[in-house]
């Protein structure tokens, strides 16, 4: 009967998470953008995890037109004889292939006959040869392949392939991307040479390119990549053969997709469009610099070594040829090094996959995992839950870098895993409805006593509840209104509450925005702290810089708080802030029938004795020396060294006068520097020099708001001229009062 009881409870929970589980199952039929993107960042992280290792990359080497280059060799584009000599050393050398990632489109404009009709020089030139003719003459002669844009547009002429493709079932229209336009190069360098691919190359919807297409359709045409055929011209290798879906076997009439890419004994796997997922290698590519090949700096012999026998592809990093793109391993590359790391997949053998039976198995595993857990996590609870679910990511997430590293297979693990998720987070829900109602209530009336950040903390573990705390670096403010005992007295309980709660609420909008912890409101005064509950890393200057607003503040609500209606305001209100860093006790303090999370320590001390000494030395905001050494580039000024009530130790304390922006103003650097002088005079005991410079500099702690501290100093020097201090006299100065 419990059982039965509990089935019907459970009944709701397994509801809803079968349904999440349909909805996941929806978005993966469906593939929304972003979510698709989240598989590829994977596929990513797997490259940067585990780039490629493998050996064929000493049958690959680039030619950079860098920055270098241009700058030795003029402009882009070069005279079309600099290529020749280019082409000429490198086949000469040995080199495979030469492959250009270069679009010769356009004829060289330094050629004879061009220059013959830009300059208007007649037929002086006419007979001299022309630059792309001398090109071509070196294309005819040597393995050379070149590159033509595809277009989208119906520009240009028809592509004729070098060695056309064998199409093994039907033309993979609906996949493959066609074109209706090309950019070629000059027919007399196309026809002289050997190979000619495309060099189109499409990013995914992040800016990123994954794959390189190995084939596509020009009016109805399929043609080959650059780097298909820079293998088939390297290797001496005949036409290269397409295995559609209706003609490989793996499916009964159902074309439309590429399934394989055959060359030269080779078989490359690729996407339905034709692409190959490259696997990028783990550094940037060495290349060759384009100019010391054709200026000589590099010796036959060494040119040789670099590129005996290897298929050399030239292209550009210069960032005016506009040919960088990003991929999984670097932010910005060139082009060209995507088509070298492509023909190195294809020696290699080594091919990244994404196998027809991917998707299905993704499909399976969110089925399957994700109606276990729906059925069993009512039973197993949130616990034993997460733990079911942990183990099926780790499963999943496992079972994908293992594909990828064992296999080179790319399946994505981020369907399952959200599909995990998704059941254990609605399912957890909709178990823990009444409870949490319950806990609302409870939640309501701790709100009533403790801060929303504890009352948060405490619902997640009540093991916090117990006594005690810990030790932690913290930042401590104490601010105190000055003349609050006159101010009760002059006015009624009612009117000294309101005055308090427009002065509290500002200054407290204040620390909070600047993560403070708001301890408590001891009458007038205010006690807070940084770096507890939570993390603050930067807390030395967020307590600075709220006690500096705190006294900005302060200045506002005395211009605009007289003129309202309905407030009491007791004229200029003034405040003093002591600030201090250091060691703290922190955690929930007090006794077993109520609990405070509060601060105890020498450091909570010290700042309520700086802020007494705020009234003394008449500036806003006194620190200790921890937190002046945290906080370089503020509008600091070193008041004196002195020995609080209650404390053997002296202790050098600082006004903190304004930020950075302060720090650098004229007037503050005029009265840092007297200052600084006045207080070595004075610890010198050498009194005229001392109250000599505070004389001079009277008018500069006037402009900053402190002619008190001047006059206490001129006070102290005359006091020490009439009753010398002893020898041993160390200028710390004894405190007397709180």
């Amino acid at each position: 009967m419990l059982e039965r009881l509990r089935g019907l409870r459970d009944a709701p929970a397994i509801l809803a998470g079968l349904i999440a589980l349909a909805l996941v199952v929806v978005l993966q039929l469906a593939q929304p953008g972003a979510l698709g993107r989240v598989g590829l960042a994977v596929f990513d992280a797997y490259q940067r995890a585990a780039p490629r290792d493998l050996p064929g990359e000493e049958r690959v080497a680039v030619v950079d037109v860098d920055e270098a280059s241009i700058a030795r060799l003029g402009q882009w584009p070069w005279p079309r004889t600099e290529l020749v000599t280019l082409t000429e050393r490198l086949t000469d050398a040995g080199a495979a292939a030469v492959v250009y990632d270069i679009v010769f489109s356009e004829p060289d404009r330094t050629s004879p006959e061009q220059l013959t009709a830009s300059l208007d020089l007649g037929e002086r030139l006419a007979d001299l040869p022309s630059h792309d003719a001398l090109l071509a003459q070196s294309f005819s002669a040597r393995p050379v392949v070149t590159a033509y844009f595809l277009d989208r547009e119906p520009r240009g002429g028809a592509i004729e392939p070098k060695a056309s493709f064998t199409l093994h079932g039907s033309l993979p229209s609906r996949d493959v991307p066609g074109y209706a336009g090309a950019i070629q190069p000059l027919a007399v360098l196309e026809g002289a040479a050997r190979g000619s691919g495309f060099v189109s190359l499409e990013s995914d919807a992040d800016g990123i390119v994954r794959r390189i297409p190995l084939v596509a359709i020009h009016r109805g045409v399929l043609v080959p990549s650059l780097g298909l055929e820079a293998v088939r011209v390297a290797e001496g290798a005949g036409s290269p053969n397409l295995l559609a879906s209706d003609g490989s076997g793996e499916t009964q009439g159902a074309g439309g997709a590429a399934v394989a890419v055959r060359l030269a004994g080779r078989e490359i796997p690729v996407t339905d469009a034709g692409e190959m997922w490259v696997h990028f290698p783990a550094t940037e590519r060495a290349s060759l610099p384009a100019w010391q090949i054709i200026d000589g700096a590099i010796d036959d012999a060494a040119l040789a070594e670099a590129v005996r026998g290897r298929i050399v592809f030239i292209g550009g990093s210069a960032a005016g040829l506009q040919d960088l793109v990003s991929t999984p391993v670097a932010e910005r590359v060139a082009g060209v090094t995507v088509h070298a790391a492509g023909v190195e997949q294809m020696l290699a053998g080594h091919f990244l996959e994404r196998p027809d039976w991917a998707f299905g198995l993704e499909l399976v595993l969110v089925l399957g995992l994700g109606g276990v857990l729906a059925l069993l996590l009512p039973r197993l609870g949130a616990t034993l839950g997460a733990v079911a679910v942990i183990a099926g990511i780790a499963l999943v997430a496992g079972g994908s870098w293992l594909a990828f590293t064992r296999a080179q297979y790319l399946l994505d693990p981020t369907w399952p895993v959200l599909a995990l998720v998704a059941v254990y987070a609605v399912q957890t829900v909709a178990v823990f409805y009444r409870e949490e109602r319950q806990r609302a209530y409870i939640h309501s009336a701790f709100d009533r006593y403790l801060s929303p950040e504890m009352v948060r903390r405490i619902a997640a573990d009540p093991d916090q509840l117990e006594l005690g705390g810990e030790e932690r670096d913290m930042s401590v403010l104490m601010c105190d209104i000055r003349g609050f005992s006159r101010m009760s007295e002059r006015y009624s309980p009612r009117e000294v509450i309101d005055f308090l709660i427009e002065f509290l609420t500002p200054m407290s909008e204040i620390l909070l925005a600047r993560k403070a912890t708001l301890d408590k409101y001891i009458g007038d005064a205010i006690l807070a702290f940084w770096n507890a509950p939570l993390d603050d890393p930067d807390h030395h200057r967020n307590a600075a810089r709220a006690a500096l607003e705190m006294v900005a503040m302060v200045e506002e609500l005395n211009r605009t708080m007289p003129t309202r209606k309905g407030v009491v305001w007791p004229g200029e209100v003034g405040i003093g802030i002591g600030l201090n860093s250091g060691l703290c006790c922190v955690g929930n303090m007090g006794s077993r029938q109520r609990l405070s999370y509060s601060l105890i320590g020498d450091t909570v001390n010290m700042a309520s004795r700086m802020e007494g000494l705020t009234k003394q030395y008449g500036v806003p905001i006194v620190t200790g020396s921890a937190l002046a050494k945290e906080l370089p580039g503020f509008a600091l000024i070193e008041l004196d060294r002195v020995r609080v009530v209650g404390r053997d130790a002296p202790e050098t304390i600082f006004a903190l006068l304004g930020d950075e922006a302060r720090s650098s103003e004229a007037d503050f650097a005029r009265l840092s520097a007297a200052h600084h002088d006045m207080l070595v005079a004075y610890r010198a005991q050498d009194w005229d020099l001392a109250d000599a410079i505070l004389a001079k500099a009277e008018d500069h702690y006037a402009a900053l708001g402190i002619p008190k501290l001047c006059a206490l100093i001129r006070e102290r020097i005359e006091a020490l001229r009439s009753d010398s201090p002893p020898p041993e006299w160390d200028g710390v100065y004894q405190a007397t009062s709180k």
